[in-house]
């Protein structure tokens, strides 16, 4: 059954999703979205869930790219994100890249172009990534701060390169090598300062090539009326249960909110629990246009009521 990816070309979360299908090579169908909400087209699939990208494999949804890359790896163990018997390690180097890391860049970013940024765009992104109370004019004035918070943080990428591995776990490409390609993309792309900043991280602009000769594996166009169409001819696979150690104490069936944690204004998406573990949330959603569906969130990241 096909892969299908909603996303934008300029989402840096999504590079990082493409980056992995590329380390896969697999073959995926692409669903351009808007950059902003509304996104009608889509918001039949995640019910509410506002962030980019998702993807969706039948009647199956995954949302944040954590899962996601968690479910490709599973499906598609070959070759693998987590060379030389890695095993969890990427996954906590994922919570530094995406949240302070990736914090110190969206400040640079957003903050130095904050003049020039379309009003709803920014008021937008300012109010998920700084809460509701954001302060444009604060956020201008911690850019050197921030700057120099990611300046600190490509030069630790830059000393992991020094013993001239070609990746960052050696000589295979993994997962790690996609979650520090995409952030490096997305402040060479977006800042436009960029250049003396990077050209301080010669290995870290070399090893940036050759991740970027990787690809992004063959994606194809669809529709977004098509994706609802496979959705809605498909049922969802068998979930995989409740843990009963999980300390909530959730039981199947349950009629649950989930939400990203933080005040990014994220709205809830509702419906009944079908699998809870260490890696998971799933709930079962029914939808008029596309029927039945299952949910897939990550548990780490994610509040589940």
């Amino acid at each position: 059954m096909d892969i299908i990816l909603h996303h934008y070309p300029q989402s840096p979360i999504s590079e990082k999703v493409r980056v992995v299908f590329g380390l896969k090579k697999l073959a995926w169908r692409s669903v351009q979205i808007p950059r902003i909400p509304p996104k009608p087209e889509l918001m039949p699939l995640p019910g509410g869930y506002r962030r980019t990208p998702v993807m969706h494999i039948g009647a199956d949804v995954y949302c944040d790219s954590q899962c996601i890359i968690r479910e490709i790896e599973y499906r598609y163990p070959l070759p693998t994100l987590l060379p030389g018997g890695s095993g969890g390690m990427p996954w906590g180097l994922a919570r530094w890249i995406d949240g302070p890391f990736f914090d110190a860049a969206i400040t640079v970013v957003l903050g130095h172009q904050a003049e020039q940024l379309p009003q709803d765009f920014a008021a937008d992104r300012c109010r998920l990534y700084f809460g509701p109370n954001y302060d444009l004019d604060e956020i201008q004035r911690t850019v050197p701060h921030a700057l120099a918070q990611l300046r600190a943080q490509f030069g630790w990428i830059e000393e992991r390169l020094q013993c001239g591995r070609p990746f960052l776990l050696g000589s295979d490409p993994g997962l790690p090598d996609a979650l520090c390609y995409y952030l490096t993309w997305f402040v060479r792309g977006r800042y436009n300062e960029a250049e003396p900043l990077l050209n301080q991280f010669p290995r870290l602009l070399e090893w940036y090539g050759r991740v970027a000769d990787v690809g992004h594996g063959s994606p194809t166009d669809m529709t977004a009326s098509e994706a609802l169409d496979i959705a809605a001819a498909s049922s969802p696979e068998n979930n995989a249960g409740i843990d009963p150690q999980d300390p909530q104490g959730l039981a199947a069936g349950q009629r649950v909110a989930v939400a990203p944690d933080g005040d990014g204004g994220d709205p809830e998406v509702i419906g009944e629990l079908a699998t809870l573990n260490n890696a998971e949330i799933a709930i079962r959603r029914e939808e008029p246009l596309v029927g039945e569906i299952i949910v897939h969130f990550p548990r780490v990241g994610y509040t589940v009521r």
